[in-house]
């Protein structure tokens, strides 16, 4: 289904309205209503509690209107509930609200990731009417940025190997005319990414990691550097995952998704930048070739990493990708990984954790958190825990003695491959809903792309490509 076809601009076209109403005016709303639709609010027992909803009639049959409740500010995930609420059909607010912050969850309500189902049961789509003002080519935009990341995170690892995310990548640069590169397998090693190649060495044939690197723009433009986590699954190596634990690995490369989708919506608003993105793209798979506690592998950057355990792989593949965007010295560089447990055990599932060596970036980033409605956490890049690090045979290791601050240890293990003169953000991810909320049913999500993308919009919004 189309996300640009779920709204329309309201140009007086039949429609049913819907009142928005909140708990504090309530009462005031239920009294002013005819006698009948107050009979109706009192029979559903309708408060105006967020969520619910009842049918009001009108003064003949097929007349009727609805109420939702809903708060007086409405954000992106108020008016979702709506959609599954009520019968298929067009729909206008009443009294004059926009509704545009709300759109996008309206839209995004009708997401049912069916491919593997033999009777898939679609939505039917509700439609809602927003003034004139409203960007509907925008928020279809996003919405489809935001459906890209679930079905690539909800699709099974057997799908989404390092192979089918390649093929992700160049079905979007085809669409907007980027140039993809890759690099597989050995040629990895020639091409001096060790790291990348250590990974993902032992998924085997049509599973060869890789490093994908699509670029996009005109060269004099302001560099920016994405960069997404692509472990398509996580085994854990021969730090083997417990099987509970490995369940949900298919959503391991979540960062990639965010970091495609992201670069997704650069290029489709045409902002005049230098986008490259960089997906080091891997399975971490156990065989007689996989690599082991223990050994030391020289990364890209000349850095030696002892290896202290073989499930901490993402900030292996991330750290020669770092390094590689380094050397293009880009305005800034973000970063997306599902990285750490860790950061879900401080933060919970819904609440990104955000890093950066820039308090300017970190701020831009909030301030687009909050204006999107995405929300994130900073967490702080706290250099005494570096220590954690610390190798006796090794440059650093990529696993952090003892239990404490895992998430922040990872982000300073990879801080180390970034220039310190290089404004930098990363994103340690969840990219899934462990329970269904309104328009955002379990499974894989975007958690976090909303704010980047308000960030980089208002940065470069301003001088966009002709």
């Amino acid at each position: 289904m189309e996300s640009a076809s779920l709204i329309e601009h309201d140009t007086g076209q039949d429609a049913r309205e819907i009142a928005l109403v909140d708990p504090a005016g309530f009462e005031a709303w239920r009294d002013a209503l005819p006698a009948r639709a107050r009979a109706a609010v009192e029979a559903a027992q309708f408060k105006g509690t967020a969520g619910t909803r009842v049918i009001l009639p009108g003064s003949e049959a097929e007349s009727w209107s609805a109420a939702f409740g809903a708060p007086a500010t409405l954000g992106p995930w108020d008016l979702a509930g709506a959609v599954k609420a009520l019968p298929a059909g067009r729909y206008r607010l009443a009294a004059g609200r926009e509704g545009g912050a709300a759109a996008l969850g309206w839209m995004l309500a009708h997401y049912t990731f069916t491919r593997y189902l033999s009777e898939p049961k679609p939505i039917e789509p509700r439609t809602l009417l927003v003034p004139k003002s409203v960007d509907i080519a925008a928020l279809a935009r996003l919405a489809d940025a935001q459906v890209l990341i679930r079905d690539l995170v909800n699709t099974p690892a057997e799908d989404m190997g390092p192979e089918a995310l390649e093929a992700a990548v160049r079905d979007v640069a085809r669409h907007h005319g980027a140039e993809v590169k890759v690099t597989t397998g050995d040629d990895l090693l020639t091409a001096n990414f060790p790291t990348i190649h250590a990974v993902g060495r032992a998924a085997g044939a049509g599973r060869e990691p890789r490093l994908i690197d699509m670029s996009w723009g005109r060269k004099g433009d302001p560099k920016l550097t994405l960069i997404g986590k692509g472990v398509c699954f996580d085994s854990g190596g021969l730090d083997i995952k417990r099987a509970g634990n490995m369940l949900l690995m298919k959503k391991d490369m979540g960062g990639a998704a965010h970091a495609l989708a992201l670069a997704g919506l650069v290029m489709g608003a045409k902002l005049r930048v230098r986008l490259r993105l960089l997906i080091p793209a891997v399975e971490n798979a156990i065989d007689g070739g996989a690599f082991r506690p223990g050994d030391i592998i020289k990364t890209r950057k000349g850095l030696s990493v002892e290896i202290g355990n073989t499930d901490a792989e993402g900030r292996l593949v991330l750290c020669d990708a770092l390094a590689l965007a380094g050397e293009d010295s880009p305005e800034m560089i973000l970063d997306f990984a599902t990285l750490t447990g860790a950061a879900r055990v401080a933060l919970g599932p819904d609440l990104p954790a955000l890093f950066a060596n820039d308090e300017a970036l970190a701020e831009g980033l909030l301030e687009g958190a909050g204006t999107s409605g995405d929300p994130l956490w900073r967490m702080p890049l706290w250099k005494p825990y570096a220590e954690m690090l610390k190798s006796d045979v090794a440059d650093i290791n990529n696993s952090a003695s003892g239990a404490f601050a895992g998430a922040i240890t990872a982000a300073l293990y990879l801080e180390k491959f970034v220039d310190p003169k290089t404004p930098w953000a990363h994103l340690d991810t969840f990219a899934w809903m462990p329970t269904a909320k309104p328009g955002r049913p379990k499974g894989g999500e975007a958690l976090g792309l909303r704010a980047f993308w308000a960030y980089i919009e208002k940065r470069y919004g301003n001088h966009r490509a002709e």
